[in-house]
C-alpha cells in the first residue's frame, strides 16, 4: 500500500496544451470578429471593417495560426503542447493587428489575401543570374521570418555556389517538415560539375525527409551523378504526386537510378521525362516506374531517344495506367511495332483528352492500327497530334474515321506527312460534319494541291471558335490560293501564312506530270461531287 502510494506521488503529471479544443478555436473568431467591427483608433485612421468580412477574415486568420501551431506541436510531439499554444497565440495577435492597419479590402481586391497568408516562396523571377551568400541572405530573408507559411518554394532561374547554398541549406532545412511543393529546376546553371554536385548533395540532405506532393529537377544536366546526388531527397518520398525530370541528360544509368530511389510511386499523377539521353533501356527502367503509377494521369517521354524495344516496353508499361488523360510520346525512334503495341492498351484509357504521337516513324502500319484502335476509345479526346509519321493515303481512311468519332477534338496536327489531296479529302470529309470545339487544324508540308486545299478550309471556315488552319508548305496553284484566301475573306487570321507553299510542286518527268494533271482532273470531279451531296 505504501509503496504503491508513494510511487503514485512522485509520478509526473502530465497536462496537454494542445491542440486547441474547437470551443476555444470558436472564441478566438468571435472575439476577433468583434475586434474588426469595434470603433477604436485604427478604425478612424484606417476605416472599419463590415461584419461579413470580418467574419472571413477572423476564420483565414484562425486556420492560419491553428495550422503554424500544428506543424509546432508536430516538432515536439511529447511536449506539453505550451510552444504550440505561444505560436498559435503570437500569429492571430500578429495577423489580427495587420488586418485592423489594413482596413477594408476594396472590391478589386477580393481575391487578395491576408499579406501574411503566402504559401508560395519564389524567387525565380527576373533575369538568371549566379547568387552569392550576399544576396541569398538577402533573398531567403522571407524564408527566415515568415518561414511557418511557406509550403512551396521555387529557386529555379538562380545558380547556387557553395556560399549561396550554406546560406539556404539551414533556412530550408528547419522548414522542410511544412513544405508540399519543391522546384529547384535551372538552379546550378554554368557551375563546375564539381561545385553543382556538391551543391545537389547538400540540398538532398537539407530536404531528405519532408513529404512532397510535387518535385521538379528539370533543366540541370545531372546525369547519373545529379540524380545520385539526389538520392537522400528521392528515397524520402512517398506520396510524390508529380515530378519533373526533363532536359537532365538523363541516361540509361540515370534512369535506373531514379526507378530505385523512389519507394513509392501509387500517388504518381504527373510523370515527365522530356529532353534527355534514356534510349531503350533508360526507357525500360522508367516502365517499371510507370507500372508502379496505377493513377497516373499525365506521362511524357518525349525526345528520349527512345527505339522500337523501349517503346514496346513503355506501351505495355501504361497499359496499366487506366486514368491516363495526356500522353506524349513525341520525337522518338519507336518505329511501327512500337505503334502497334501502343494501339493494343489504347483501350485502357477511357479517360484520355491529349496524345502526342508525332515523330515516331509509325508509318502506315503504326498509324493505321492506333486509328483503329483509338476510334473506339478515348470518346472525350480533344488533341491528336501525328506529325512527320510518313503517313499516306492508304491509312487515311481509318485515320479519317477515327476523327470523325472525336467530336470533342480542339487540336489536330497532321503537319510533315504525304496525305496528298486524295487523304486531305477524307480528313476534310471527317471533319465537315460536327466538331463545333475545333480551334486548329494543322496539315502543312502535305504535298496537297488546289483540290484538298479548297475542301479543308470549308471544312473548318464556318466553325465557331475556329482560330487557325496551317496548310502552308504545299503545292497548292496560285488559282487555290486564290480560292482558299477567298474563303477566308471575313477572317483572314484565321488562315495561317502560305509564303512556303510552291505552286509547281515536286520536279516531275512528262508521264508523272500527265498522271499528276489526271489525278487532279479526278480529284476535282470528286470534290464536285461532294460539294453536290453537301447542297443536297
Amino acid at each position: 500500500m505504501d509503496s504503491t502510494t508513494q510511487t503514485f506521488q512522485h509520478r509526473p503529471m502530465s497536462i496537454k496544451l494542445w491542440p486547441a479544443t474547437q470551443s476555444t478555436r470558436i472564441l478566438l473568431v468571435e472575439r476577433m470578429t468583434k475586434n474588426f467591427i469595434t470603433p477604436s483608433i485604427f478604425s478612424r485612421k484606417y476605416g472599419l471593417l463590415s461584419k461579413e468580412e470580418a467574419e472571413e477574415d477572423a476564420r483565414k486568420i484562425e486556420a492560419f495560426a491553428f495550422a503554424a501551431a500544428e506543424q509546432q506541436f508536430e516538432k515536439e510531439p511529447y511536449g506539453d503542447g505550451s510552444s504550440a499554444v505561444q505560436v498559435y497565440a503570437r500569429e492571430s495577435s500578429k495577423l489580427m493587428l495587420e488586418v485592423l492597419k489594413r482596413g477594408p479590402k476594396a472590391k478589386e481586391d477580393d481575391e487578395k489575401s491576408i499579406p501574411a497568408f503566402k504559401s508560395v516562396f519564389d524567387i525565380s523571377g527576373g533575369r538568371r543570374s549566379f547568387i552569392d551568400a550576399e544576396e541569398a541572405e538577402e533573398l531567403f530573408k522571407p524564408l527566415r521570418e515568415l518561414g511557418n507559411s511557406y509550403t512551396k518554394i521555387c529557386l529555379s532561374n538562380r545558380s547556387f555556389g557553395l556560399d549561396a547554398a550554406r546560406v539556404a541549406v539551414p533556412i530550408l532545412s528547419s522548414i522542410k517538415h511544412q513544405l508540399k511543393e519543391v522546384d529547384l529546376s535551372d538552379f546550378i546553371a554554368g557551375r563546375s560539375e564539381t561545385e553543382a554536385i556538391e551543391v545537389m548533395n547538400l540540398f538532398s540532405s537539407a530536404l531528405e525527409g519532408c513529404e512532397l506532393r510535387y518535385l521538379n529537377l528539370s533543366d540541370n544536366a545531372m546525369g547519373e551523378k545529379g540524380v545520385n546526388a539526389f538520392e537522400s531527397l528521392l528515397r524520402s518520398q512517398n506520396n510524390l504526386e508529380e515530378l519533373y525530370l526533363m532536359n537532365d541528360g538523363i541516361s540509361e544509368e540515370a534512369a535506373r537510378a531514379v526507378s530505385k530511389f523512389i519507394p513509392s510511386t501509387g500517388k504518381l499523377r504527373v510523370l515527365h521525362f522530356h529532353n534527355n539521353m534514356t534510349g531503350d533501356e533508360g526507357a525500360i527502367a522508367i516502365s517499371d516506374m510507370v507500372k508502379r503509377s496505377p493513377v497516373l494521369e499525365d506521362f511524357r517521354c518525349s525526345s528520349t531517344r527512345v527505339g522500337s524495344e523501349g517503346g514496346v516496353a513503355l506501351a505495355e508499361a501504361l497499359g496499366t495506367c487506366t486514368h491516363l488523360k495526356k500522353l506524349d510520346l513525341r520525337d522518338n525512334m519507336f518505329g511501327v511495332e512500337s505503334g502497334v503495341a501502343l494501339s493494343k492498351v489504347l483501350s485502357a484509357f477511357t479517360e484520355l483528352t491529349e496524345i502526342y504521337l508525332s515523330y515516331l516513324n509509325l508509318e502506315d502500319e503504326g498509324t493505321e492500327a492506333l486509328a483503329n484502335a483509338l476510334k473506339d476509345s478515348a470518346p472525350l479526346l480533344e488533341v491528336l497530334e501525328l506529325a512527320g509519321n510518313d503517313i499516306t493515303a492508304k491509312s487515311t481512311a481509318a485515320l479519317a474515321s477515327c476523327i470523325a468519332a472525336k467530336q470533342f477534338l480542339t487540336r489536330l496536327i497532321l503537319s510533315e506527312n504525304e496525305l496528298k489531296d486524295e487523304g486531305s479529302i477524307m480528313i476534310s470529309k471527317a471533319l465537315a460534319e460536327g466538331h463545333g470545339q475545333l480551334i486548329e487544324v494543322d496539315l502543312s508540308s502535305n504535298s496537297i494541291r488546289r483540290v484538298g486545299a479548297r475542301l479543308l478550309a470549308q471544312a473548318v471556315v464556318n466553325k465557331p471558335g475556329f482560330k487557325s488552319l496551317n496548310i502552308n508548305g504545299n503545292f497548292i496553284s496560285d488559282e487555290g490560293i486564290d480560292e482558299v484566301v477567298d474563303m477566308f475573306k471575313n477572317s483572314p487570321h484565321l488562315l495561317g501564312p502560305l509564303d512556303e507553299n510552291d505552286p509547281e510542286g515536286e520536279d516531275l518527268d512528262e508521264e508523272d506530270e500527265d498522271e499528276g494533271a489526271d489525278n487532279e482532273d479526278e480529284l476535282e470531279l470528286r470534290l464536285k461531287v461532294l460539294e453536290l451531296r453537301r447542297e443536297e
